[in-house]
C-alpha cells in the first residue's frame, strides 16, 4: 500500500464514494514534545516540539515569563537539548552548595551534557552552547530551527533521556548568597546568567490529527476544513468536519494503494 499521506474529499459521511482531492503531504517520522517547567523560582513557562524526519530535526521552542533584561539590554537566554543522563529535571535538593540555586553543573547528573544547542541561527552543536549572540532574547520569544540531527541527540530522543533546558535567571530573585556567586560555567558572569530557568523532558508523541481533533503531537494539516481522510500505515482515519468524529477503516493487504 502507498504509505504517503493523502487527503480524500468526502461529500457525505458515507464511505461509499471517496474521491482523491489533494496532493500527498509528508509527515515526521517521529515527534517529541515537552511542557517546560520553571526551575530556581523563575516563574517562566514554555513548550517545545521536535519533529524528526530522517536525519533532519525541526524544533520549535516557545517561552515566556523569563528574565527580560540584563545590564540594560535584552536578556540573552541560551537553551539546549541535554542528554546522556537520567533524562529528568533536577529537584531543589540538587543544590549541593546551599546557595539557593541549582546551577547548570549541579543539574547535570539529572539532565546530562549539551547534545544540541537550540540557537536562533547558525551552529546547533554543543560548541555554540554559550554563544550569547545566538541566544533567545528577552522575556518571551520563539526559536524555530531545522537542523541535522547528531548521533548523541538521536540516541537521547529515542531513549527518552533528552531534556530541554533554558538558562538565565533574574539575579534579584536569588538569595543573597546566590546573587554574590559567580557562574559555574563562565566565572566572569554572575551565577544567575547561566543557571537553569526552564526544564522539560522530551517525550515521544504521535501524529497530530487535523484541526479540531485531539492534539496527539504530530504534523497538523491546515487550510481545507472539509471532511478529510488520512492514509496512515495500514488504516484510514476519517475526520468528519460536521461532527468532529473520527472513524478507522483498515485496508486489506490486496487493496489498491
Amino acid at each position: 500500500m502507498n504509505k504517503t499521506l493523502r487527503f480524500l474529499a468526502v461529500p457525505t459521511l458515507a464511505l461509499g464514494a471517496l474521491a482523491l482531492s489533494s496532493a500527498p503531504a509528508s509527515a515526521a517520522d517521529h515527534s517529541y514534545q515537552s511542557t517546560l517547567s520553571q526551575i530556581n523560582g523563575s516563574s517562566a513557562s514554555g513548550t517545545v516540539t521536535v519533529d524528526v524526519t530522517g536525519n533532519q530535526a525541526h524544533a520549535v521552542l516557545k517561552v515566556s515569563g523569563l528574565a527580560p533584561t540584563f545590564m540594560d539590554a535584552p536578556y540573552p537566554h541560551v537553551q539546549h537539548i541535554h542528554g546522556g543522563a537520567q533524562g529528568v529535571c533536577p529537584a531543589p535538593s540538587a543544590d549541593t552548595d546551599g546557595d539557593g540555586v541549582v546551577s547548570t553543573t549541579e543539574g547535570a547528573p539529572s539532565y546530562g551534557g549539551i547534545v544540541t544547542t537550540l540557537s536562533t541561527s547558525g551552529d546547533t552543536s554543543p560548541a555554540a552552547g554559550l554563544d550569547l549572540k545566538v541566544a533567545g532574547q528577552g522575556a518571551s520569544y520563539t526559536v524555530d530551527r531545522t537542523f541535522e540531527l547528531n548521533a548523541e541527540t538521536k540516541a537521547a530522543l529515542e531513549a527518552g533521556t533528552a531534556v530541554v533546558v533554558v538558562h538565565g535567571l533574574d539575579p534579584a530573585t536569588l538569595t543573597e548568597k546566590g546573587q554574590a556567586a559567580k557562574s559555574d560555567l563562565v566565572p566572569s558572569l554572575p551565577l544567575a546568567a547561566t543557571s537553569p530557568a526552564l526544564c522539560g523532558t522530551l517525550a515521544a508523541g504521535q501524529m497530530k490529527m487535523p484541526a479540531g481533533g485531539a492534539d496527539t503531537g504530530v504534523a497538523q494539516q491546515t487550510g481545507n476544513t472539509d471532511t478529510g481522510v488520512l492514509a496512515l500505515g495500514g488504516g484510514l482515519v476519517l475526520a468528519a468536519a460536521a461532527g468532529g468524529t473520527y472513524l478507522i477503516r483498515r485496508r486489506n493487504a490486496g487493496s489498491a494503494a
